[in-house]
């Protein structure tokens, strides 16, 4: 059995710090961010994605907090932390060169997708400069949820198994994810990109929310790694229950980055929807 060290002064004060620097930077958060579920919602979406209405989906009239690519892709990212969480546990190799190479293949589908799309933007907004410039096919909606889920699960499953390595003191040595898992993840994924793009309220406010928590798993999981290298408590961790600190660190952190660039954003353009003078 480890022989636990005794905690220093330093990492007793972080224990006060912390939850004491968590409840300010929510507080500023929600004081700043518009009312009501679906304002906090976009409040969060606001800080990572262009948030424009013509590449957004709405339910019940009301925009989605992020644009129809974010949503596959943070939904998809949700859907894989978790399955990942429940099923892989411990394991902390990335998944083997097969389907490394699927990812890498939805990687590009992202990338293609979104330049296509993001040229036609220029194109209707700006107009001459870049009218010269051909575009592959029209994106729409539907190619932006599905190629944006495909990056989501490449991001989670190589997001995943490095968080395991930096955080478990005895990390398991077996791929986070291998072929039958990940088949079935598509196929879950695959499910909610329809739902997405359904008629059916219920299930697009259930991915809305779904959605927007995914970009707080993203960032909570990648700074909480940060706060683990910085406090050096690299591979010290043996429980579930040791991770509180590291975990509303990194959620802390992802707040006061959410917080600075909602604030910036806002005292830029004024307003919560999407960046003023870009159409299509």
């Amino acid at each position: 059995m480890t022989e636990q060290k005794p905690a220093t002064r330093t990492q007793t004060l972080t224990k006060w710090l912390v939850p004491i620097t968590a409840i300010i930077a929510l507080g500023a958060w929600i004081y700043i961010a518009p009312p009501g579920l679906m304002g906090k919602l976009d409040a969060i979406g606001y800080a990572v994605c262009h948030r424009l209405s013509s590449h957004s989906l709405f339910v019940d009239g009301i925009q989605f907090p992020l644009c129809a690519r974010c949503t596959g892709e943070f939904n998809a990212a949700a859907i894989a932390l978790i399955s990942q969480g429940l099923i892989s546990r411990k394991k902390s190799k990335l998944p083997n060169r097969g389907i490394i190479a699927v990812l890498i293949f939805f990687f590009l589908a992202f990338a293609i997708d979104g330049s296509n799309s993001y040229l036609a933007l220029l194109k209707q907004s700006y107009g001459s400069p870049f009218m010269k410039i051909p575009n592959l096919y029209i994106t729409n909606n539907v190619t932006r949820v599905f190629t944006g889920s495909g990056m989501g699960l490449a991001m989670a499953s190589v997001l995943y198994p490095m968080y395991n390595q930096t955080i478990w003191r005895a990390p398991e040595d077996k791929p986070a994810l291998e072929w039958l898992q990940f088949g079935l993840l598509v196929g879950i994924v695959l499910l909610f990109d329809f739902g997405a793009l359904s008629n059916l309220d219920l299930i697009l406010y259930f991915i809305a929310i779904l959605s927007t928590l995914g970009v707080l798993a993203l960032l909570t999981m990648v700074f909480s790694i940060v706060w683990v290298m910085i406090m050096k408590q690299d591979n010290a961790f043996d429980h579930l229950h040791q991770l509180w600190l590291p975990a509303v660190a990194g959620l802390t952190l992802a707040f006061i980055l959410i917080l600075s660039i909602d604030l910036f954003r806002f005292n830029l353009t004024h307003t919560w929807t999407g960046f003023p003078g870009l159409t299509g």
